[in-house]
């Protein structure tokens, strides 16, 4: 006979055990999404970006994650086309639910892809999209990248106060969002500062043959080359410069898309003494940024850029809002965006009104000399 006593002391042992098992089973995460260009010629920048969020991930999962439970990141890859980032935005809202999008990669992504996140009322923000305009693109939209507006003119006047910059010859690529907007910051900074342009040259964005244009810019005798253009064009335009034999005094000054070590490891010594401006170089020597160095290179046995600096902050800031928002709610978790203070390896951060960087203070011009950036010496 079976001992009913024994079978009920059984019985409430196993629901006791399963109760456990339930009540100690972790959360479901926080899942934000990610839209990056991860394939294709520009991936060098999106991959980057990745990094950065993925090492900071891990730390703020460390740290307990958040509205006790971990925060995942859903990614989706953009491969830099327009099309593709506005059917992964739309896929993140819709099969994955993400409160937030991180991205896109390029600003003509955004410009593309964003209005959709606007629309929709979910927060989108962008850690590497420096055209002018994105912020205006509606108050779902946000960056946490200085805008080349801010950058540029510090970038031009050093080399005019610095170098002796007084005449210069200027190219930029005529079919893309992103190198246009640069090219028009460039051209009204180089007015503002009295610096003359001798002659204007516009390239595609996939070519890669420039000796007429570097043909042109040669015979004219500039002081140095302004560029407004993605790495890959930019690269070509440098090899281009050593090989019709343009002195290397005669120095490329570039925009937000030739900030990347790839510039050298696509141009080799033709990058030497390339300027650019910067939020953000790897031998600030502030403890919270060489803790960030350290621990990227152990992760990724390699050296990080401004890319992977700024969405490594970017996680942290948007982990915060996410806190402060109390939920997973879209509308929370943008009012609560407008009112982080974050402190990371840029610096103080947050934003403004209008949902961009607030504190342009940071900026530094550093150059390119063996592969490496440094500050302008």
């Amino acid at each position: 006979m079976i001992d009913r006593r024994r079978l009920n002391l059984l019985a409430v042992a196993c629901l006791g055990a399963f109760a456990f098992a339930t009540g100690a089973r972790a959360a479901d995460p926080v899942t934000i999404g990610a839209v990056e260009i991860l394939t294709g010629p520009n991936n060098k920048y999106g991959v980057a970006i990745k990094n950065g969020f993925d090492l900071a991930l891990g730390e703020v999962n460390k740290a307990g994650g958040v509205l006790g439970a971990p925060l995942a990141i859903a990614y989706e890859d953009s491969a830099g086309n327009k099309d593709q980032a506005i059917n992964a935005v739309r896929a993140l809202i819709g099969a994955k639910n993400a409160p937030l999008i991180l991205g896109p990669t390029l600003s003509n992504e955004m410009f593309a892809a964003g209005p959709i996140a606007n629309q929709r009322k979910i927060p989108i923000v962008g850690t590497s999209t420096t055209a002018v305009g994105i912020t205006a693109i509606g108050p779902y939209v946000f960056r946490t990248s200085l805008p080349e507006a801010d950058v540029v003119p510090v970038t031009l006047r050093t080399a005019r106060d610095r170098l002796g910059v007084k005449k210069v010859a200027v190219m930029y690529a005529n079919d893309d969002a992103f190198s246009k907007s640069g090219y028009d910051v460039m051209k009204a900074a180089l007015e503002k500062l009295g610096i003359e342009t001798l002659t204007t040259e516009t390239f595609g964005t996939r070519d890669t043959d420039f000796s007429a244009q570097m043909t042109k810019v040669k015979s004219v005798n500039p002081d140095a080359i302004v560029v407004s253009a993605l790495v890959e064009p930019a690269a070509g335009i440098l090899l281009a410069k050593k090989a019709l034999g343009i002195p290397a005094s005669v120095r490329v000054i570039g925009g937000n898309g030739l900030n990347s070590p790839k510039i050298g490891e696509i141009a080799g010594d033709a990058a030497d003494g390339v300027i650019v401006g910067s939020p953000w170089f790897i031998g600030k020597a502030d403890p919270v940024n060489q803790k960030f160095v350290a621990a990227y290179r152990e992760k990724y046995n390699s050296d990080p850029d401004q890319f992977a600096a700024q969405a490594y902050d970017t996680l942290f800031i948007v982990a915060d809002a996410i806190k402060a928002a109390g939920a997973a709610d879209p509308e929370k978790i943008k009012d609560a965006l407008g009112k982080v203070k974050h402190t990371g390896v840029l610096g103080p951060f947050s934003f403004t009104p209008d949902r961009d960087p607030a504190d342009t203070s940071g900026v530094v011009v550093i150059e390119m000399k063996d592969g490496k950036f440094g500050l302008l010496q």
